[in-house]
């Protein structure tokens, strides 16, 4: 019999191809296969010229090592194989970790159910209630007219929430012949890893692409598989839309790369264009923080474009790709005013009318063009801000607020007191990113070459973009290319735009902890390029005077290899160790309440609660919800504050009228919240509602000299006393270690016998 510890889930921290080196030749040979370099024909003519980087070399990039095409076919095709198989180990281990984690394949249904936390419970629900319905359309109208998630109201769920890829999955499941062999919540979470089978592939694929080397995909694979703990929390968050979306955008990121490369033919621009739209489209369906991130990748663009490193084709094209792919799923979520009020699509507008107008923009002296730019880059944000702000105004959108003013209390730029604001801040998935982030990254010989690399590629960009500003004539990049006569480009573009992406993303990620996903998985790309690329060593090969081609060919392949050697003698043995720790789910009071509710409470009944846990009781009894975890809706977040009255000091009579107004039958109420000690003073739920109330805070500590005492005690305490005023209005109906269910009674008429017996329910 297996031993297995006993552990509360709450307690867990929640191109068509490529070549190797060397030109294309033969049938293999084509422009989307090279690694940085150009055709051989034009590389021939490089030696003594400039370098990839705009630096002077004393060979090129083909000379390293020639290859024949038989031997360039067999090279590509080893590197694809290690590529799959990378990210089947990588969907193997989260799979194992997960049901290491919980016996998931032990658990009951409830149990099951249980284990997908908060928001994760939501969403999931979904997809059981497209399984559950009679038929595929009957599941969708249930979807686009819902009254289950909202008690008194009847929402859209497709155009509120990220959901299709839950309504994808419930209609394929119906549709495919597997329902005999396969659970359905296994092909829910097997999809869910086959994810990050795809990213794993992304991410093999942009550092091959930069360094020309499958080595740099190997590495970055392996990287990404041993930081696990800071590139992906899928396997116990499996329904966050993260989760969905990151694979599709790290696809992105490798579609831009390809994209960005030179030499590419008109039918090979084509597809990229393509598949930077799908990608795109995908990553913004399948995350409602889609327009945030997007938002920073067209900024980068706009960067790359006032260092003219870009062609206006090229700035244009991924403008245009980013606004499709968003009103795409606009329509599809059935014109949802968010996307349209979106900064992003007001930023790009903007961006391109100033361009448009502004002919001259790249043309005069440094200094000439410094000044341009900035009365440029003001235009376009001031603009930018009008657009938004009228689109806004016009729609009546005010859906995103509660993000702007996280944004402002977290760089104390407006009021803390805002409770939604707050409600973010004391997170600490919203907090700074931890410094023991970094030490775990320099534990596995991450976080050196990557800041090695960044470094040396940022002052470089440095000095292409002042001399690209310093040109006296200006010039757009496709003069300057067409000037070159034979000169590789003074920085490649490819590189720039990911050199400036993890920049911008690792300054997120600083910002904001849980925003550290979008940027681990690219750093190990860009490490992988700094230790498996040429440029890089040829350059400090030419500092060192010691540039030859044994010596670059020698470091260049051995160095990787001797990463993953070492990276295998330290890290393999802690893996199989920690994908052999067995543990089990254990939430026995959790379980007992969803049995209680659904074998004892009407099916219609309406429960009012906390966002996390009334996104389980969606789930597992399918009841009514006052509230829930999805955010992005004014009204709710405006009911979520009045349900969460039930934890501040307010008067019986005044928390029932609140919870009857949102048409309540049953209130459940949480220890853990009432009695909170996981967070600080001043961040507890309790100390939220105080302050959004004008309240003293409970314990010890300093107040605001504008907080007064409250006139009544706080009412999740003061309902066990069962004083008068409280069983005259609530009837307790399921008690255990750490919830209490009240129904609220009908309130009596004026002139009712008082003989009446307030304890029974009425």
């Amino acid at each position: 019999m297996e031993f297995r510890k006993r552990v509360k889930l709450n307690q867990l921290q929640l191109n068509s191809g490529l070549s190797q080196d060397g030109p294309a030749v033969g049938r293999c040979n084509s422009s989307m296969m090279l690694g940085p370099e150009r055709s051989a024909g034009l590389q021939e003519g490089v030696r003594g010229g400039v370098s990839q980087l705009g630096l002077s070399g004393t060979f090129s990039y083909s000379d390293i090592l020639p290859w024949w095409p038989w031997q360039q076919c067999v090279s590509m095709a080893a590197g694809l194989l290690l590529s799959g198989l990378l990210a089947v180990t990588q969907a193997w281990c989260v799979n194992a970790i997960h049901e290491n984690l919980l016996w998931f394949s032990q658990l009951t249904e409830v149990e099951r159910e249980i284990s997908f936390r908060t928001e994760c419970g939501l969403y999931y629900s979904y997809y059981k209630q497209m399984l559950q319905a009679p038929s595929i359309q009957e599941g969708l109208s249930e979807l686009i007219h819902d009254n289950l998630t909202e008690s008194k109201r009847t929402i859209n769920l497709l155009q509120r929430m990220n959901i299709y890829q839950e309504v994808f999955l419930g209609v394929l499941y119906r549709l495919l012949p597997i329902q005999s062999y396969l659970e359905p919540v296994y092909f829910y979470i097997y999809t869910v890893f086959s994810l990050q089978a795809v990213y794993v592939i992304a991410l093999y694929l942009t550092a091959w692409l930069l360094s020309g080397s499958w080595l740099a995909g190997t590495l970055a694979g392996v990287w990404y598989i041993l930081n696990r703990v800071d590139t992906t929390r899928v396997e116990f968050t499996i329904s966050l839309r993260e989760n969905w979306s990151l694979p599709f955008f790290a696809l992105q990121v490798t579609a831009i790369t390809c994209y960005l490369r030179p030499q590419l033919t008109a039918l090979q621009q084509k597809v990229m264009v393509w598949l930077m739209y799908v990608t795109t489209f995908c990553f913004c369906l399948t995350w409602q923080f889609n327009q945030f991130i997007l938002l920073v990748q067209a900024l980068i663009i706009y960067t790359l474009d006032c260092f003219d490193l870009l062609t206006t084709t090229q700035v244009t094209t991924l403008y245009l790709v980013q606004v499709c792919g968003l009103l795409s799923v606009w329509l599809l979520q059935f014109c949802n005013s968010m996307i349209l009020g979106s900064l992003v699509l007001s930023f790009i507008v903007s961006a391109l009318f100033i361009r448009h107008c502004q002919s001259g923009l790249k043309t005069g002296s440094l200094l000439v063009r410094l000044g341009k730019a900035i009365l440029h880059t003001a235009l376009v944000l001031l603009l930018t801000f009008t657009i938004n702000y009228l689109t806004k105004k016009a729609l009546q959108l005010r859906s995103d607020e509660h993000i702007f003013k996280f944004i402002k209390s977290k760089f104390a730029l407006g009021s803390t007191r805002d409770f939604d604001a707050s409600l973010y801040l004391c997170e600490e998935a919203f907090g700074l990113l931890p410094l023991d982030t970094l030490e775990r990254l320099a534990g596995t010989l991450l976080l050196y070459p990557y800041i090695f690399t960044l470094l040396l590629l940022s002052g470089i960009l440095a000095v292409a973009a002042l001399k690209n500003l310093s040109r006296a004539k200006g010039g757009s990049a496709e003069e300057k290319k067409g000037a070159a006569d034979g000169q590789v480009d003074p920085f490649r573009p490819d590189l720039a735009y990911n050199l400036l992406h993890t920049l911008l993303y690792g300054l997120l990620a600083f910002s904001t902890m849980r925003m550290k996903y979008l940027w681990t998985g690219h750093m190990c790309a860009v490490a992988a390029y700094g230790v498996c690329g040429t440029e890089l060593w040829a350059l400090l090969f030419n500092i060192l005077r010691c540039n030859t081609k044994t010596l670059l060919r020698l470091v260049r392949y051995g160095a990787p290899l001797l990463m993953i050697g070492c990276l295998y003698y330290k890290f393999w043995p802690k893996l199989m160790e920690e994908l052999s720790e067995l543990r089990e789910f254990y939430d026995p009071e959790t379980v007992e309440l969803m049995t209680w509710i659904s074998t004892k409470t009407p099916k219609q009944a309406v429960f009012a609660g906390s966002m996390q846990l009334l996104a389980g009781i969606k789930l597992c009894t399918g009841r009514v919800l006052t509230n829930h975890p999805h955010y992005e809706d004014k009204d709710l977040r405006e009911r979520t504050r009045q349900v969460y009255q039930v934890y501040a000091r307010r008067a019986p009579e005044e928390v029932y009228d609140i919870l009857r107004a949102v048409g309540a039958d049953y209130v459940v109420l949480e220890n853990s919240i009432c009695y909170e000690r996981r967070h600080r003073r001043g961040c507890r739920l309790r100390d939220l509602l105080d302050l959004a109330n004008g309240h003293i805070m409970d314990g010890p500590g300093e107040n605001n000299p504008d907080l007064v005492p409250a006139a009544h005690p706080r009412f999740c305490e003061a309902i066990k006393t069962d004083g008068t005023a409280y069983t005259a209005l609530f009837n307790k109906t399921f008690q255990n270690k750490t919830f209490y269910v009240y129904r609220l009674k009908k309130k009596r008429k004026k002139g009712a016998k008082s003989s009446s017996d307030p304890n029974v329910t009425q």
